[in-house]
């Protein structure tokens, strides 16, 4: 029996269900408007530079922290589709970030799973990432909601 820890994961992954269609969940996440309402965990506000939604489109933004702080972003869209979205982000903490979204009943399955080039950056920000994560998407319910 070995006493050894277990090696470091480079995976984030948190899912929840919402009671609002693929569709609506898609444009949330796709229509730039919607997505910088919601886009970081609670507190965050953004600006975006450039967004363009498509396989290849470029997406710069900043997030501004409830600490009065700003956080340059860059990312790149891998694909874009009705049932994923995935994203590269490529400052700071580099990941890819892959958005399910599988119908359920009425509503949708969000899988929000984040896969970092280096598993040991994964362990070092998984304190803050995951309850992050979590806020993420109570932000997008909350979108989701307020949406026609």
């Amino acid at each position: 029996m070995s006493n050894a820890a277990p090696a470091p994961s480079p995976e984030a992954f948190t899912t929840r269900v919402v009671s609002h269609a693929p569709s609506k969940v898609l444009r949330a996440i796709t229509d730039p408007t919607h997505l910088a309402r919601w886009w970081g965990p609670a507190g965050f506000t953004n600006s975006f530079r450039e967004i363009d939604v498509r396989p290849g489109g470029d997406w710069r933004f900043t997030m501004h922290g409830p600490d009065g702080k700003d956080y340059p972003n860059e990312s790149e869209f891998i694909e874009v589709g009705p049932e994923r979205v995935v994203v590269r982000h490529l400052s700071g903490h580099r990941f890819t970030l892959t958005i399910s979204l599988d119908a359920e009943g009425a509503g949708t399955r969000i899988g929000w799973r984040q896969v970092f080039d280096e598993a040991e950056e994964c362990e070092r920000v998984r304190p803050f990432i995951e309850p992050a994560n979590e806020q993420n998407l109570d932000r997008l319910e909350a979108e989701l909601a307020a949406m026609p």
